[in-house]
């Protein structure tokens, strides 16, 4: 072979190398972001609790929440959730979360939130490395929760 055609077989393993590497193979569902607000808040029929999106929004939380398949957590500490919290949910702070495993279903769409969203994705992405596949993290945490008008429980 000759010269330029080994450096252009080199040149080309390595494009189909990096393409495989960052081919846009997505490990996550991609976020929705919907507009928040209680009269748009999506339906389950038009979401679908099994396609829900990695993150949701309050409004689709909001909407599923009392849903006898679903199973709402809030991964802040303790004096947090006793200042305020989602009614409905419950407590399971997130240093507690790998030693809590048995008690978040499998078999039930899991919704995790926090303050802000950071903890809950936090916990999201550990309960997915557990094997949890139909967990979700609520977008902006309680605040957007208050934000969108949607009570509290203090």
């Amino acid at each position: 072979m000759m010269m330029k055609q080994k450096i252009a077989l080199v040149l080309l393993i390595l494009v189909l190398a990096l393409a495989a590497c960052g081919g846009g193979v997505q490990t996550a569902a991609p976020a929705v972001v919907v507009p928040v607000s209680n009269a748009a808040a999506p339906s389950v029929a038009e979401t679908g609790l099994l396609n829900l999106p990695l993150s949701v929004d309050v409004g689709t939380v909001a909407s599923i929440k009392d849903q006898d398949d679903v199973f709402v957590i809030d991964v802040r500490e303790q004096s947090e959730y006793d200042e305020k919290h989602i009614p409905g949910v419950t407590l399971i702070p997130l240093g507690t979360i790998p030693d809590s495993l048995s008690q978040i279903p499998t078999d039930k769409t899991v919704i995790v939130t926090c303050r802000s969203g950071n903890r809950s994705g936090q916990a999201v992405d550990f309960l997915r490395q557990q094997g949890f596949t139909n967990v979700h993290n609520m977008e902006g945490g309680i605040v957007a929760w208050e934000q969108a008008g949607y009570d509290v429980e203090r």
